[in-house]
């Protein structure tokens, strides 16, 4: 049985309506219809939301509705939020209008990146550190893994797009032989 399907999910800012299949969430960033599979059953205790199986045949994918749930609903009412580090000399970035940006990473072409709807970008001076705002998760990695694609860092020098909490392994370059 799931250990994750089990947890409840908190809904304590959101507004949460159960009609059969169809959880119907409402907060402060995001609204929507989120619908479960045929053999999952949705409750509400309190503050809380339950996900249960109604047969043990199908139970592969209870903790995996659980987690999208839960991320959709907690995204409703608060942002989630990812920061890009450039390293490297003349790379940064540029904002041209709310929904896209424009890359200078040492290539011979500056690369110009449309942004999904509802993903923000907020810059700082220099244009190296890069911070994503949405409401919406997977749209959130998946913009901030297409920029990251663009320039990944490497081991020598460090220079390239890496995620703040990311961890790069440097190497050593050559020795001299003596």
């Amino acid at each position: 049985m799931s250990k994750i399907g089990r947890k409840p999910i908190d809904i304590a800012n959101t507004q949460v309506d159960i009609k059969g299949q169809e959880i119907h969430y409402k907060g402060k960033f995001a609204s929507g219809i989120y619908i479960l599979p045929e053999y999952i059953k949705a409750t509400l205790e309190d503050k809380t939301l339950k996900l249960s199986l109604l047969d043990n045949t199908n139970k592969n994918f209870w903790g995996l509705h659980r987690a999208l749930l839960a991320n959709t609903i907690k995204g409703a009412s608060e942002l989630f939020e990812k920061k890009l580090q450039i390293n490297g000399l003349g790379f940064k970035a540029e904002l041209l209008n709310p929904s896209r940006v424009k890359l200078s990473l040492g290539f011979s072409h500056k690369i110009e990146q449309d942004l999904p709807k509802g993903v923000t970008l907020e810059l700082d001076k220099p244009g190296q550190l890069l911070t994503f705002k949405s409401s919406d998760k997977e749209a959130l990695g998946q913009i901030c893994a297409t920029i990251r694609s663009f320039r990944p860092p490497e081991p020598y020098k460090g220079t390239g797009i890496k995620l703040t909490t990311e961890v790069i392994k440097r190497k050593a370059g050559k020795t001299k032989a003596a």
